[in-house]
């Protein structure tokens, strides 16, 4: 049995890894509504989030992706309500005074009759998108988008720096904000209102262009933006390859993601990719590099990817032996149900709070009776290392 060790530089798992067990879910949630499959998807997360988890910043994201899939789902029903919806319904909960619409814009209704269906259907609706945001945001909290760059093809050197100058800048502004502010707090003045934003604003943008000079005469010195020659012909096959596999990407994830799409979604998307790697191989002839300590991609990193593909693919799978089940009617408004094959498939989904290396746990602070303890026992040394100082000074 592999045991999961504690996570460190040299064993902390590949970035990219991260993201496909999370683009994995979200394929999965994309294939149902049932609300009990989304949100046996959002607890997989969750525990996954929960339990590999780190302190850095990034990993705090995940409770605001969190809120925006609740704020979706909210919105989807406020569209339903106020905009009408197609479903048709038999339990009637309220009428909205409805706006006569013109003409020219006959088939869109302002108010009217609310149903029950229409309500289900757009929490259903919702959900989808919200488990959908929230694996985009697990991605987001486990990952660490400086390593996820750096491990870019050199063809796509300059961009990664670029994001990665970018990600730094904006923490390190706001630090500066809050220091200004705390710096005037402590002396009398406002905080608020224009005048002390304006006497803020000033200082921070003076250090973000001191920084971004200095971040620039670096990037100078280290060779930034030298490219190699390369031939005609490479680089016009270069941008043939990387601009078809894009295409061929985004066609394919479409098809991943749309409703009957998985037939032609997933050979398209294969395809795609082998393309643009390929154009992303050539381009990086222009950029000579080396990376230092480069991730590694071993077999924990094996593992986590493959438990989210194998979520998708088992996903895609149950659509053919249990459509009715992963996708339940509102009409007629009838309680989902949970099957039990896909929910065990979903279940893989937690290998990675197993195999990935668990974070390095923070130290506990010492008690305040044994700090203060420490600090008289301190005190008390130095008192008396400079008595005796004092007495050899008057000895000699």
């Amino acid at each position: 049995m592999i045991r999961a060790p504690e996570a460190s530089r040299s064993n902390a798992l590949h970035a990219g890894a991260w993201w496909l067990w999370a683009l994995g879910l979200a394929v999965a949630a994309s294939r149902t509504t049932n609300p009990l499959l989304l949100g046996l998807i959002v607890a997989v997360a969750g525990y996954v989030v929960a339990a590999r988890r780190t302190d850095a910043p990034w990993a705090r994201s995940y409770g605001a992706f969190v809120k925006l899939g609740l704020f979706v789902v909210a919105l989807r029903v406020v569209f339903s309500v106020v905009l009408g919806s197609a479903i048709p319904g038999t339990y009637e909960l309220f009428t909205l005074p409805e706006v006569p619409v013109p003409d020219w814009a006959q088939g869109v209704r302002i108010g009217g009759r609310v149903t029950a269906e229409q309500v289900v259907f757009a929490v259903y609706d919702g959900a989808k998108l919200a488990t959908l945001l929230i694996c985009v945001g697990a991605a987001n909290a486990l990952a660490n988008p400086a390593r996820l760059l750096k491990s870019l093809p050199g063809a796509l050197y300059e961009v990664g720096v670029a994001v990665v100058v970018a990600m730094t800048f904006a923490p390190n502004m706001v630090a500066d904000v809050m220091r200004l502010r705390t710096a005037r707090r402590l002396r009398g003045r406002p905080t608020g209102g224009v005048r002390a934003v304006l006497q803020i604003g000033l200082p921070v943008l003076e250090g973000a262009l001191e920084r971004s000079i200095a971040v620039a005469a670096s990037m100078d010195a280290r060779g930034y933006g030298r490219t190699a020659q390369v031939e005609p012909a490479v680089r016009r096959t270069t941008n043939v390859l990387t601009l078809g596999g894009l295409l061929g990407v985004c066609a394919g994830s479409y098809g991943l993601l749309a409703a009957e799409g998985a037939g032609y979604g997933l050979p398209l998307l294969v395809a795609g990719l082998c393309a643009a790697l390929a154009g992303l191989r050539l381009g990086g002839r222009r950029a000579a590099r080396t990376r230092y300590r480069p991730d590694t991609w071993g077999v924990r990193a094996w593992l986590v990817a493959g438990s989210g593909i194998a979520v998708a693919a088992l996903m895609i799978w149950a659509n053919a032996y249990a459509y009715q089940a992963l996708h339940p009617g509102v009409v007629p408004l009838v309680a989902p149900e949970l099957p039990v094959w896909p929910a065990l498939s979903i279940l893989v989904g937690l290998v990675p709070a197993f195999v990935a290396p668990v974070p390095a746990s923070v130290p506990v602070p010492a008690h305040s009776d044994s700090a203060s303890a420490s600090a008289s026992a301190s005190a008390s040394s130095a008192s008396a290392s400079s008595a005796s100082a004092s007495a050899s000074r008057e000895t000699s």
